[in-house]
């Protein structure tokens, strides 16, 4: 690969010395393997010859497409025969934003993520390491990508992902840096820890004695998307909704209107009860409810933590891989959708998530 343009010589160059211009801009050419398993967790391998964890994949041999180059890698490295077909990003890599070895003589490179998918407990259950290069292999939360790969790695491995979730097609990156940053990107989603909600689901009403911590709606647009902040501070992603204050009397419908009016100046209509979140650890129902969305008014200052949240718009699938909920999230995404049915709303395509920068009424 070159970093000229692929122009035929000119009359003032052989063949031969146009050969040679080009071979003296060539670059290397890597391939990796994003991976994660149900919880929305990384796969990074430990290796001998690296103090720092890496995604698996390698260098395209001679003569190997880059694509072919991370199927090999996955099948040498992790022992598993796969199928890759969406690429994620293509990174070109400077000199001076990877640095390596004097003596290596590293002129750059073109790496390309591909999607490896989301592996069930069955296929890692499987994973077969060789007996030599690869010490481990463990799963990882994305906030921690900073901390156990070198920085240009973990910068390309979260825009990845980023692009993944976006479904906006691979990602063009320098050095790891997106050259047109999505709002997943400037947000910085994911670059700090998920909220870790590992709380059982139970459709229907909540039952007497146990105290309303939370209300939260999933809020659908016309399209089938839900309505989700981002916090412009950490990129926490959260659903509308909050605690119960005195003024809600008691009321989680209330709270549910009142929370969603205040951090995001959107009103709901057609309000309908999932169910709730139990904590094994104490007697607290965190509840959960449906609606649809009625307009949006212009980003408010949420008066609880005095941030003016990025409103997206996204599908309920995307808006969980963004939680840290656990498996127990499909039982309420389940009642999401039966919710979404009732409201007679369309399953949303997945698509690049939309902010919401004004007001705007359905």
């Amino acid at each position: 690969m070159t970093t000229a343009d692929d122009q035929p010589p000119t009359p003032d160059l052989t063949d031969e010395e146009y050969g040679a211009l080009r071979t003296s801009a060539a670059v290397w050419a890597g391939a990796s393997v994003l991976i994660t398993d149900e919880r929305g967790r990384v796969l990074v391998q430990k290796v001998g010859y690296r103090p720092f964890r890496l995604l698996p994949g390698g260098a395209v041999d001679r003569g190997e497409t880059a694509a072919r180059a991370a199927v090999r890698e996955v099948a040498e490295e992790l022992g598993v025969t796969t199928t890759l077909t969406r690429g994620l990003a293509v990174d070109w890599v400077t000199a001076a934003g990877a640095p390596r070895a004097e003596e290596m003589r590293f002129p750059g490179e073109i790496l390309h993520v591909f999607d490896g998918g989301v592996w069930t407990e069955e296929r890692i259950a499987g994973v077969r390491l060789p007996p030599d290069e690869i010490q481990a292999i463990e799963f990882v939360e994305p906030a921690d990508l900073a901390a156990l790969m070198s920085p240009d790695d973990a910068r390309r491995a979260l825009a990845a992902l980023r692009a993944r979730i976006d479904h906006a097609g691979p990602v063009l990156l320098e050095d790891g840096f997106p050259l047109t940053p999505s709002v997943l990107d400037r947000t910085a989603v994911l670059s700090t820890p998920r909220a870790r909600h590992h709380f059982p689901f139970h459709p229907g009403p909540v039952p007497d004695g146990l105290a309303l911590r939370q209300a939260w709606c999933w809020a659908f647009a016309p399209d089938g998307r839900i309505l989700l902040l981002l916090d412009p501070g950490t990129g926490a992603a959260c659903l509308p909704g909050g605690t119960p204050e005195p003024e809600d009397d008691g009321d989680p419908e209330a709270t549910v209107r009142r929370e969603t009016r205040e951090e995001a100046a959107a009103e709901l209509r057609d309000l309908l009860h999932l169910g709730y979140l139990s904590d094994p650890a104490e007697p607290v129902a965190r509840t959960r409810y449906a609606a649809a969305l009625a307009a949006v008014g212009a980003p408010p200052v949420d008066p609880a933590t005095g941030h003016t949240y990025v409103r997206v718009l996204a599908t309920p699938e995307q808006a969980l891989a963004l939680f840290d909920w656990g498996l127990a999230a499909a039982d309420q995404l389940a009642s999401v959708h039966e919710a979404r049915t009732r409201l007679a709303l369309p399953r949303a395509t997945p698509r690049p998530l939309t902010e919401l920068d004004g007001p705007h009424t359905w």
